[in-house]
């Protein structure tokens, strides 16, 4: 039973990279863009590894899945922004695309 249970994580987590990578592929705008990323790679990892803690058997193994899983979750937002900010300083078109000026 914690096979299958750990089994159908892993494969929404699989789904939502791939959606994720879809999005990436689709959208036109760097912050559209970014934001498919930003997502799809948290909630996909997330719902990967917790099916890997499931499946965990040793203590150590499922304490280094969540040591992951958080600081995956603590840098990935600071990445995100990043890139924003970059996306906003260097882009001369960002306030008409984005005020509609």
């Amino acid at each position: 039973m914690r096979e299958i249970i750990a089994g159908i994580f892993i494969c929404m987590g699989t789904i939502v990279f791939a959606l994720s990578l879809l999005g990436i592929y689709r959208l036109k705008y760097v912050m559209n863009r970014m934001h498919a990323a930003a997502m799809g790679d948290t909630m996909g990892l997330g719902l990967v590894v917790i099916g890997l803690i499931i499946l965990g058997h040793d203590v150590f193994h499922i304490a280094k899945y969540i040591l992951m899983i958080l600081f995956f979750w603590m840098s990935s937002p600071i990445a995100s922004h990043m890139i924003g900010k970059v996306e906003m300083l260097t882009n001369k078109d960002y306030d008409e695309r984005v005020h509609g000026k």
